[in-house]
Order: structure tokens, then C-alpha cells, then sequence
């Protein structure tokens, strides 16, 4: 049930975008990976008919981080749709831009720990 579903070609696509992540992709995931926040996380999950970018199943937490490409209207709207699907599983969606984990890491850290914290 963690991947919600998820077809098969999505796993091989997830494990190329782990081999290319972004650079705010890396530098968040230095922070949260080893359990570092109390909680696993994995990067580049394949969830239902997506892949995102972080996910926490003990949490039910999505964490996606969005370049500039995400501040188009069209991409706005499909994130927006997007998380909407995903939050029909009972799941959490946050997002952080790519700014926030360059320029903001450690109160993108705290948001984070918080939620942990909340949900334990």
C-alpha cells in the first residue's frame, strides 16, 4: 500500500530521477535521509501515478520541491490537481521551492520536524 498503486514502469523511471537529482533535491535529502528527523523518508517515490520527491509512509507525508518551471500557470494547475489526488489518500502534500531549501534550509527543516513531531 505504500506506493498506492503505482505501475511498474514508474519504479524504473523513479530510479533514473534518483540518479539526477536537483540540487535542492540533494540538499534536502542530506537533511532528511538516515532517519535524521526520527522518521524514514524516501526520495523519488513512485505514489499512485506519480513519482514525488520525498515521501514518508509512517507520516503519510509528500514532500515535493518546485523550481521555477512550477510558477507557470499550467504547472501551478497541474501540481495543484496533483496534490489534490494524492491528498484523497489521506496523505499530507507540502512543498518548498527551490529558494527555500538554498536560502531557508534550517526553517525548512523546522516545518518539517514539526509535523513529525505533531503526528508522533
Amino acid at each position: 500500500m505504500m506506493h498506492y498503486g503505482a505501475a511498474p514502469i514508474l519504479f524504473a523511471r523513479a530510479k533514473e530521477l534518483r540518479k539526477n537529482e536537483t540540487r535542492a533535491e540533494k540538499l534536502l535529502w542530506e537533511r532528511l535521509s538516515g532517519k535524521q528527523l526520527g522518521v524514514k523518508f524516501r526520495r523519488q517515490h513512485p505514489f499512485h501515478r506519480f513519482i514525488v520527491d520525498f515521501y514518508c509512509h509512517e507520516l503519510k507525508l509528500v514532500i515535493e520541491v518546485d523550481g521555477n518551471i512550477h510558477l507557470l500557470r499550467e504547472n501551478a494547475a497541474y501540481d495543484r490537481l496533483r496534490s489534490d489526488l494524492i491528498k484523497e489518500f489521506d496523505v499530507w502534500v507540502i512543498r518548498f521551492t527551490n529558494e527555500d531549501i538554498y536560502f531557508r534550509i534550517d526553517k525548512v527543516i523546522s516545518v518539517i520536524q514539526e509535523i513529525v513531531n505533531k503526528s508522533r
